[in-house]
């Protein structure tokens, strides 16, 4: 819409955001129930920084605000200071207005260092509930060229593209009704293999509406003999392509094509301009317990620059439905 074009634009200028800020992916989120607001600083009429804040209800009497990828604040600390202040006051205001609890604010912002000014918030540990984003991801510099890119990545990696290429496998992009169907067979395969909470298939149906409508997003599949054996769903915006979801079948796992396709991925992405290719989210190097160890050393082999993001940040505004909220 008109009014998000400003905050849409200012976001697709900073390479320190990402797609979760964006006006369309609010719009998907309201899609699944959940309402927003934007808390947006400006002076004379230039955007200063601020958020798109989320607003989920775990109860009817509850909710709290989330804001994933951000806020956004200036460069310098100072004036990022009095941003952040101002979009605290702001938020508040909003708070006043509810007819209910909000328990807490949860900010994500994608800082590599926690900056001086900020207080009264509290770390939350990684994958301690459902609504939050990873925190430590993988990413590929598609600044590179091609040669370049499979240079970095580790042997195992550059081997494993080369018999996906030696079998025949092949990349395709598909965002027609039947590449979400394929995709949701994939998927609920994977899902039931590994024994992980899967997302309902109207949640993909949603996404990937909203991702052509934006034209922010493809469905890729890797095909060997005529059957689809690996699929991806990858979100564009601003300069990097985000990879966010994906899933491969069992059978013919001596081809490599999750391999291929990621390569493949890349080079289009590369093609298209992007700078980065962000595998989103991995397990810490030294956490082999960790529940995403097993898909991380996949992602580890393409090589890339990783990067630590500071954790989840709540700020409580009411204690005791606050530790409701923990507690379930």
């Amino acid at each position: 819409m008109d009014r998000w074009r400003a905050w849409d634009e200012f976001l697709e200028a900073r390479p320190d955001t990402g797609f979760m800020q964006a006006s369309w992916w609010a719009d998907f989120r309201t899609d699944a129930g959940y309402d927003h607001f934007a808390a947006i600083l400006k002076h004379q009429g230039a955007i200063l920084g601020g958020a798109l804040v989320m607003k989920f209800s775990p109860t009817p009497l509850s909710c709290f605000y989330y804001i994933p990828d951000g806020p956004l604040l200036p460069g310098d600390e100072s004036e990022a200071e009095e941003v952040f202040q101002a979009l605290l006051e702001a938020i508040e205001a909003q708070r006043k207005t509810e007819t209910v609890t909000v328990s807490h604010l949860r900010i994500e912002p994608r800082w590599e260092r926690l900056p001086a000014f900020l207080s009264g918030f509290r770390a939350v540990p990684a994958l301690s509930d459902g609504c939050m984003e990873p925190r430590h991801t993988l990413c590929i510099d598609l600044r590179h060229s091609e040669a370049e890119i499979l240079a970095h990545m580790k042997p195992k990696g550059r081997y494993n593209i080369r018999v996906a290429q030696k079998h025949g496998v092949s990349v395709v992009e598909d965002n027609s009704e039947r590449g979400l169907v394929d995709f949701l067979a994939i998927y609920a395969e994977t899902a039931a293999r590994q024994k992980m909470d899967a997302k309902p298939p109207d949640y993909f149906e949603a996404l990937l509406s909203t991702l052509s409508s934006a034209q922010k997003g493809s469905v890729f599949f890797a095909e060997y003999q005529g059957r689809r054996l690996a699929a991806a769903i990858v979100v564009y915006f601003a300069r990097k392509a985000t990879y966010l979801f994906g899933a491969s079948l069992a059978s013919h796992r001596q081809v490599m094509a999750p391999y291929l396709l990621h390569f493949e991925i890349m080079r289009r992405a590369r093609a298209r301009g992007y700078e980065w290719y962000d595998f989103w989210g991995i397990a810490p190097e030294d956490a082999p317990t960790h529940p995403w160890w097993d898909f991380s050393v996949f992602k580890r082999k393409f090589g890339g620059q990783e990067f630590n993001l500071v954790p989840t940040l709540d700020y409580i505004y009411d204690p005791a439905s606050y530790e409701h909220y923990v507690a379930t």
